[in-house]
């Protein structure tokens, strides 16, 4: 009887301690002391590239604003919504107006300008661009350009606390910024497997990602960029704890511990 108390006592202990994790699997940026001594500067690029399927805003300024009236007489070009009107410092508006949407192609077409190419451009880089392509049409010598990309978004899925697409309201936002909107990595996740998904000139590419150390600040996937995919890798051992036959089991072993703790007392008791 000594013998199978021991056995089921130590068939607990293993259950107990596999329910245990280590630091080391969760704790983020791991011995940041050794990297950021000196400082650390970061490299990689955190402005988003226009792809296709994109949709702009696209706004023109110049010292003149009678010259505007080229563009449908106002001075926005691209802006979300129907039926807005949009002011300009004429007075004048005009209704449905719409985000012009990058084409297949990576190009643009604006009134009175045409097609302009800006897919592979940042947005000021695309603003520079449109800017000489009105100067150069000779509609007017000063413009000043704005675009903003109106649709940018990433999904999350996998072992996070809320999946889900988030909406970027900005063009700096890091891997991290995406997973704290989504309530950060669920206990059941591995934050030492985390793959983004990236379309990059229409190839495919997937960049693997371990939030437990520090060469995350250089992985190229700090940065997000538009209609990129992050997935969570769930631990498969929590899979199986949540299943109907671990949890059977380790309410057998929870009564089964408790029967041997009565006959273990009443065996001292004896004694």
């Amino acid at each position: 009887m000594k013998k199978s108390t021991t056995l089921l006592l130590a068939l607990m202990g293993v259950l107990m301690m596999s329910s245990c994790v280590s630091t080391k699997k969760i704790v983020y940026f791991q011995d940041p002391n050794k990297v950021f001594e000196q400082g650390q500067q970061i490299i990689q690029q955190y402005e988003m590239r226009l792809k296709c399927a994109d949709q702009l805003l696209v706004k023109v300024t110049c010292s003149e604003p009678e010259l505007l009236t080229i563009f449908a007489q106002d001075v926005t070009m691209g802006s979300q919504g129907n039926n807005s009107n949009i002011g300009t410092s004429g007075g004048s508006s005009m209704s449905n107006v719409y985000g012009f949407t990058v084409s297949n192609d990576g190009k643009i077409t604006l009134p009175a300008v045409g097609a302009v190419e800006v897919a592979g451009l940042t947005t000021d880089e695309a603003a520079r661009r449109i800017e000489q392509c009105i100067i150069n049409a000779n509609l007017i010598k000063d413009p000043e350009v704005t675009v903003r990309l109106l649709n940018a978004r990433v999904a999350v899925l996998g072992a996070v606390k809320s999946p889900h697409v988030v909406s970027l309201t900005s063009e700096r936002n890091t891997i991290l910024d995406i997973l704290a909107q989504c309530g950060d990595i669920a206990d059941t996740g591995l934050r030492q497997k985390l793959t983004l998904y990236r379309d990059e000139d229409g190839v495919l590419k997937k960049y693997p990602i371990d939030l437990t150390t520090t060469e995350i600040f250089q992985n190229p996937a700090y940065y997000v960029q538009q209609n990129d995919l992050i997935y969570v890798e769930p631990n498969k051992s929590q899979t199986v704890k949540s299943s109907a036959f671990y949890t059977f089991l380790s309410a057998g072993a929870s009564i089964v511990g408790v029967i041997a703790s009565v006959v273990a007392l009443v065996f001292a008791l004896k004694k």
